[in-house]
């Protein structure tokens, strides 16, 4: 009978609900952790091992909480371990054994814990946003702060931030992948001072991309404008947003041509005299590490040479600054095609996502799949040109799918907020009027 009213008002019983709020709010301490990066500059922190602390205790909690979530593993996450175990298989083949185990065993097993934790402790709406919230909010300061201390238009944006940050092609991939969650909230946002705020930090981030000079930056953000330009304006039926595109477009194209050096940046794309374009041999040198990562894959197509490996390998100390192709030469093809179907199957949680009752009953969670769908593209793009497989944020976004999903296939469409009657919109589909729905957790 508990387990029966539990489920009907979307809740977990006591002790179970205690278990996996702490292994929230860990999880929550850990993401902002990772994308705040307090350490850098608030002194003392760095000496205090707060990630991993946090981290633990969430996966302590999840663990704790198993047996009674009753839930099935996500297929990605599925394949997520399968990817873990396949890394861990190419260690003993390695080039550097010791470097391969640091990668796999201290870097990579984060991103596992991350996807089991988002997958399966997420259980609402509003436990997402807080994430998203985390991450997007987080992201925008971060580049308004960078673009201050930016010394001037001779030297590229870095972060202002360490980590995965502090490079200006994976700062800029970084602010594409989160452009669409800015918009999102700007559009789920009712007050009129946080939609400014949001606003200004989506113009900010958009400057950010131009001041980094990158040029993965700059297709990555303009996968990333295509597909919200669809799926907020032309699909959503938001004229306002369509008009706001036009003019970030023209405002866009105005500072790009008034900067030069990020012109001669965008020149070395499609310009075979890198010198004229300005590019300095970066392209040239990129197209060598791209043969030999393909040339490494050949010769090693199923261990590869080892996580972490490539530079050592080539003695160029340089990254292949292709995800897709440093995977493969480093665990070999079979971890591409798993590093790929496991991508894919973002791509299926919210295709699949768009039939389910809480997409057709909640406009916010139409924004937030709009807004994944978005960042997922641009990080595919993107990826092409930068290397990020043992990074932690595609696993976030990936994840967030899954939660995602989950959340929209419990959402009861039948249940009636009281005082707020369903109103009928044809063929079965139900909503409410003006006040959105309250979020439902796992129905079991």
């Amino acid at each position: 009978m508990a387990a029966t009213i539990a489920n009907r008002i979307g809740d977990r019983l006591p002790s179970q609900k205690t278990r996996t709020s702490l292994a929230y709010w860990a999880l929550l301490l850990f993401t902002f952790l990772y994308y705040a990066r307090p350490e850098d500059f608030v002194p003392g922190v760095a000496f205090i091992p707060v990630g991993k602390i946090s981290g633990g205790i969430a996966l302590l909690a999840l663990l704790m909480t198993w047996g009674r979530l009753r839930v099935k593993l996500p297929l990605e996450i599925k394949v997520l371990l399968l990817l873990f175990v396949d890394l861990c298989i190419t260690i003993p083949f390695a080039y550097w054994m010791g470097g391969a185990y640091d990668m796999v065993i201290n870097n990579f097993s984060k991103a596992v814990i991350v996807g089991l934790l988002i997958s399966l402790i997420v259980s609402s709406l509003a436990e997402l946003k807080r994430l998203l919230f985390v991450q997007a909010a987080s992201l925008a300061v971060m580049t308004a702060f960078s673009i201050v201390i930016h010394p001037g238009d001779s030297v590229r944006l870095m972060g202002a931030l360490g980590g995965v940050f502090s490079n200006p092609n994976d700062l800029a991939i970084n602010i594409a992948i989160n452009f669409p969650l800015c918009l999102a909230f700007l559009l789920a946002t009712k007050g009129p001072l946080k939609r400014l705020l949001w606003a200004a930090g989506a113009l900010v981030m958009l400057y950010g991309v131009i001041a980094t000079y990158s040029r993965s930056g700059f297709l990555a953000m303009l996968a990333c404008l295509i597909i919200c330009v669809w799926e907020f304006g032309v699909k959503g039926r938001r004229v306002q947003v369509l008009i706001a595109a036009f003019f970030l477009f023209i405002l866009s194209a105005g500072i790009a041509v008034a900067t030069p050096n990020y012109m001669d940046r965008l020149k070395s794309i499609f310009s075979d005299n890198v010198e004229k374009a300005g590019d300095h041999g970066s392209a040239e040198a990129r197209r060598e590490l791209l043969r030999r990562s393909i040339d490494l894959t050949i010769r090693n197509p199923i261990f590869g040479v080892g996580p972490g490996n490539f530079p050592a390998v080539t003695q160029t100390w340089k990254v292949t600054h292709n995800t897709y192709t440093e995977l493969s030469s480093e665990a070999g093809i079979p971890a591409l095609l798993i590093f790929l179907t496991f991508l894919g199957l973002a791509f299926r949680n919210l295709r699949r996502l768009r039939k389910s009752p809480g997409y057709h009953a909640n406009s916010q969670i139409q924004l937030f799949t709009s807004a994944l769908w978005a960042s997922l593209a641009a990080y595919l793009v993107g990826a092409t040109f930068a290397t990020t497989e043992y990074s932690l944020f595609p696993y976030f976004m990936v994840a967030y799918t899954s939660a995602l999903y989950r959340i929209g296939n419990s959402y009861d469409s039948n249940v009636e907020q009281p005082g707020k009657p369903l109103k009928t919109l044809g063929k079965g589909e139900r909503t409410y009027g003006k006040t959105e729905r309250r979020d439902l957790a796992w129905t079991r």
